[in-house]
């Protein structure tokens, strides 16, 4: 579902709403901070009743899902959740699911120390004992959703201004469309093989498990971006291939046994592979201009692949402003380039549902009645055991009734 869709309230969301003199940001929050300017280096140490403290203009709705299943007290945003510059839908992530967001608290409160106790109270000031640490505003449903509609009317200048930055960009990167790629020296297999790129985008969960069918029938190659191996495993699912900038994979992913490239500058300078070679690891190295979700998919179209099956990727305008990027130059040569191989399955799961439906087991248990009806008609075996047990009953019930 679209979560900027206005649609009715759910029964819970009614209920909650009832009671919202109960609410904890009426009531006020307890409980022990944790910090970070990364979301999503935060959510991997959160607890359930944690206070997280991020810094997140625009908070975005990746961020707001992994923050969602941390299920934490209260989110603290230094930063504002919704700016105004396009409808980012986190805020209504988050307050949907009925986690009090507090926002624009100011830097402040990363003076908190990790781990300390801090309350919150109704009026949005941050108390570590009694001393006023910060202060910030409550969001309540109804403001966020009319913030994300306003934000829908400056979507023309958003596309304008992104369009411009994409096509500045593109003469600079069209090497990754024109020219081959210098691919590194991989033992695993890649060549006329499915391969399935997975990244920690929007939905990749229930987009993944929609693919199981398919994986367990093709056993395509697996290539996890970045926290797209951490997502493989997470689905019982082992990685071949990491690649990326290290900057989101777990130690525990680097160490799974998986093929490690780590996606440098086009100068080759390679932040990430310091981190991997501390681990014992020696990774391959891959440069390019592109993102890491992009060189993944050229690594497989160059080396010749049959298929390239993408899961959590991002291709539209809101996707990249969510990442903080404000053009799209290198995904738009990209998906150019192996268009004819690529089968985008980002939102897979709205398409196919697994399952058996209700009405399919009524007319399969009705097809079966139907068939041993018949088969009891037209045999006469049949017909003279369902006499035998008729007569049976029949004498049963008549001296039964003569007990009385």
């Amino acid at each position: 579902m679209n979560p900027l869709r206005r649609l009715p309230l759910p029964p819970n969301r009614r209920r909650r709403e009832r009671r919202q003199a109960d609410t904890p940001e009426r009531l006020g929050v307890t409980g022990p901070v944790r910090k970070d300017k990364r979301t999503k280096n935060l959510v991997r140490r959160l607890r359930p009743g944690d206070v997280a403290v991020i810094d997140h203009l625009d908070l975005d709705r990746v961020a707001a899902e992994t923050l969602v299943e941390r299920q934490p007290a209260a989110v603290v945003n230094a930063a504002r959740s919704i700016s105004g510059r396009y409808p980012n839908a986190g805020p209504v992530i988050l307050i949907d699911a009925g986690i009090p967001l507090l926002d624009a608290a100011g830097a402040a409160l990363f003076d908190l120390r990790e781990g300390e106790q801090v309350r919150i109270d109704e009026h949005g000031v941050v108390l570590r004992g009694g001393t006023e640490i910060a202060r910030g505003e409550w969001l309540q449903p109804e403001d966020v959703h009319k913030q994300v509609d306003a934000a829908k009317d400056n979507l023309a200048s958003a596309l304008e201004d992104f369009t411009l930055n994409t096509l500045s960009y593109v003469r600079r990167d069209r090497d990754l469309l024109l020219e081959g790629l210098d691919l590194p020296a991989l033992r695993t297999q890649l060549r006329d093989r499915h391969v399935l790129v997975v990244v920690r985008g929007h939905d990749y969960k229930k987009d993944l498990e929609t693919l199981r069918g398919y994986i367990s029938e093709f056993r395509p190659t697996l290539i996890g971006v970045d926290g797209g191996a951490d997502a493989l495993l997470e689905a019982g699912l082992k990685p071949d291939v990491i690649l990326g900038d290290m900057d989101s994979v777990t130690n525990e992913a680097l160490a799974c046994g998986a093929e490690i490239v780590v996606h440098a500058y086009p100068d080759g300078r390679a932040p990430g592979r310091e981190r991997v070679e501390r681990l014992g690891l020696e990774p391959l190295i891959l440069p390019g201009a592109g993102t890491s979700e992009d060189m993944a998919m050229l690594l497989a179209y160059e080396a010749d692949c049959d298929l390239i099956v993408a899961v959590g990727t991002h291709a539209s305008m809101v996707d990249f402003l969510d990442k903080g990027r404000a053009g799209m130059a290198s995904t738009f040569l990209v998906r150019l380039k192996v268009g004819t191989k690529l089968v985008d399955a980002k939102g897979v799961n709205r398409l196919y549902q697994q399952g058996v439906h209700r009405t399919d087991l009524v007319v399969l248990v009705g097809a079966a009645l139907a068939a041993m009806l018949v088969a009891t008609v037209l045999s006469a075996s049949f017909r003279e055991v369902w006499e035998t047990i008729f007569e049976l009953v029949r004498v049963f019930v008549h001296r039964l009734v003569s007990l009385f």
